[in-house]
């Protein structure tokens, strides 16, 4: 049994294999009855997971993503927050989101933000932070353990400042968008619900997303020049 603190949420993890116990290991939290969220995988749903994953893994990796996809189903309907496929880092106290398709090239935005701006930058998520409303009627970014294969992750939460959808192109330009080119490229980039209660209590936080948050689109090269352009495009 492993419990964890995500996103402001104490989650219990009745887990099968010590493989999650090791990724979540700078999340860990003291035991308490008073959970959240409390998370089992079945075998069987361990199983289905390796029969659709594109490459071979473990069972304790095929759990865990199992876990992570049980955690954030749960999280529109009940905790005003939802995944949001982005790399996403802070810096000046803010957070800035990127969502790419995939070998865009969003990992490298992020190490090209790291080299110009240097340690004032930290990298909240890589791949898969939790967005989350909070009391104060802000959305804040969250790390979690699920963060891609470079592992960049820190156990820390900072307000979303921007979104920003990165494409390539051989001269760097940012852009913001409306609501309406916006809802297009979100739709992309979270945990599609596989029921309908769920896809109504989501679609209203997109929407508050999308009016509270600047969007914008980053055409970008792999120039140092590509971070300048997008921060103060974006500041």
């Amino acid at each position: 049994m492993l419990y964890i603190s995500i996103a402001g949420l104490k989650i219990r993890i009745e887990n099968k294999y010590q493989y999650v116990e090791r990724l979540c290991s700078s999340y860990v939290c003291e035991p308490t009855e008073n959970v959240d969220i409390e998370v089992s995988v079945s075998e069987e749903l361990i199983d289905a997971e390796i029969s659709i994953a594109e490459i071979q893994v473990s069972r304790g990796y095929a759990e865990a993503i199992c876990i992570y996809r049980d955690i954030c189903r749960r999280l529109p309907l009940e905790y005003n927050a939802y995944l949001f496929h982005s790399a996403v880092i802070e810096y000046g106290g803010e957070a800035f989101a990127f969502a790419a398709k995939s070998g865009t090239g969003k990992s490298t935005h992020i190490s090209l933000w790291k080299k110009h701006f240097g340690d004032g930058v930290h990298v909240v998520n890589g791949d898969k932070p939790i967005l989350r409303f909070e009391e104060d009627g802000r959305l804040y970014a969250y790390g979690t353990p699920w963060c891609g294969k470079e592992g960049w992750h820190t156990n820390t939460k900072a307000p979303l400042k921007a979104i920003c959808f990165v494409e390539r192109a051989e001269q760097n330009q940012i852009r913001r968008i409306g609501a309406d080119e916006a809802v297009m490229r979100i739709f992309h980039q979270i945990l599609t619900p596989s029921d309908m209660e769920t896809v109504d209590a989501l679609f209203p936080l997109l929407d508050r997303t999308l009016r509270e948050v600047p969007c914008y689109v980053l055409g970008c090269n792999i120039s140092e020049e590509a971070a300048e352009v997008a921060y103060n495009g974006m500041k």
